[in-house]
């Protein structure tokens, strides 16, 4: 408990350091985007590569996998159908809704926490590519229909493919199963960039944090209730059920895949909500509430899954 607690706090106090810079504003008004877009194109895919080359492919195509895929699908559907049937909202907003209730901001949050908890970053790689590679292509294809926006399906299929994450990690999983050998002279300056993607990531989300204290949008109560609770009560319930009584998990995969369901909303949902110009409002303040609740959530998971030494 006391390793999880320090590791937490450390995160905490980094995120600290960007939310303060975001908020004298040393860095400029795009320091942000730009930090971000250097963790997301460069540091994490450079990191989860680097980490899967030495990681046994079990862990990538794992349980973690199985209740990441169900869980994340279950609360997503329990969204969507109280937005539709019961609150009436349009399609558009309750897909951006289910995404709010479900998607976590494993890049940000969910690495730095893996490694400093876990010491091992491949541990939140399914987390990743499940979302990177099933949920967000089948949420954008939604949006595209319901905006009425036209695309093949073959440039809908290749998407995922396109995303750096994708690239690192599958490239990483390709080296570790073929048991090619890196030469140093190329694998040292990937290590070097790897190096950018925890502090980068943790600083470009306080960095966002203190702009959007200054710029959250009004939402319905009840919608961002219903998320709220879903995405820090009922999806890491739902992970530790799956994962205890279904697939039989214990000790350090329950406790990670637990806490990586009680991540908070991530970031990324409130970029599909710009680009769709539906629900900003949900979007950017799930992110907020959610991001400052999780800790209460993870420190009682934390208590609750019994893993000897933590």
């Amino acid at each position: 408990m006391g390793g999880v607690l320090q590791g937490f706090l450390v995160i905490a106090a980094v995120i600290g350091v960007g939310f303060c810079l975001g908020k004298l504003g040393v860095l400029g008004r795009g320091a942000q985007e730009v930090l971000s877009r250097l963790v997301f194109f460069a540091g994490t895919p450079a990191l989860l590569f680097v980490t899967l080359i030495s990681a046994d492919l079990a862990d990538v195509v794992s349980p973690t996998l199985a209740v990441t895929a169900i869980s994340t699908t279950l609360v997503a559907f329990i969204y969507a159908g109280i937005a539709h049937w019961a609150l009436k909202r349009s399609t558009g907003d309750t897909v951006i809704g289910a995404l709010s209730s479900s998607y976590v901001n494993a890049g940000n949050l969910g690495i730095p926490i893996t490694v400093f908890v876990f010491g091992n970053a491949a541990l939140v790689a399914p987390v990743m590519l499940f979302q990177v590679v099933v949920v967000a292509p089948v949420a954008y294809a939604i949006l595209d229909i319901n905006a009425k926006i036209s695309e093949s399906v073959g440039k809908r299929l290749l998407r995922p493919l396109r995303n750096p994450i994708t690239i690192g990690s599958f490239l990483g999983m390709a080296v570790s199963g073929t048991g090619i050998t890196v030469p140093p002279l190329l694998l040292e300056p990937v290590e070097l960039v790897a190096g950018v993607a925890v502090p980068g990531a943790l600083i470009a989300f306080g960095l966002s944090l203190a702009a959007g204290l200054r710029t959250a949008q009004p939402v319905s109560a009840v919608d961002l209730s219903l998320v709220t609770f879903l995405k820090l009560v009922v999806h890491p319930a739902l992970a530790f059920l799956v994962g205890r009584f279904v697939f039989g998990m214990e000790a350090v995969p329950l406790l990670a895949v637990t806490l990586f369901a009680a991540l908070p909303t991530a970031q990324n949902v409130l970029i599909a909500a710009i680009r769709y110009d539906r629900g900003r409002g949900i979007a950017r303040q799930a992110a907020l509430v959610t991001t400052a609740l999780s800790v209460l959530p993870m420190i009682a998971i934390v208590a609750l899954v019994d893993v000897p030494g933590f």
